[in-house]
């Protein structure tokens, strides 16, 4: 489940919340108990990075990649 941040705009408190996908946006700031509580934009908290798991585990051996190697097989 992902890590949603929230800012109230009546006091500026900032809070987290995990939460479902699915699940509505909170509207109720923790701090002042008010309904103004903004979904913020955020960064993600992990990168893929490296070979890959395709990369290494489950493509062919002579193969580099997909993109390069999908038109020289016509």
């Amino acid at each position: 489940m992902p890590i949603y941040e929230y800012l109230c705009e009546a006091c500026g408190h900032r809070q987290e919340a995990l939460q479902k996908i699915s699940d509505s946006p909170l509207t109720d700031c923790e701090a002042c108990h008010q309904p103004k509580l903004k979904k913020m934009i955020s960064a993600a908290g992990f990168r893929l990075s490296g070979s890959g798991w395709y990369e290494t585990d489950f493509k062919g051996s002579k193969k580099k990649n997909l993109t390069s190697d999908s038109g020289s097989d016509s």
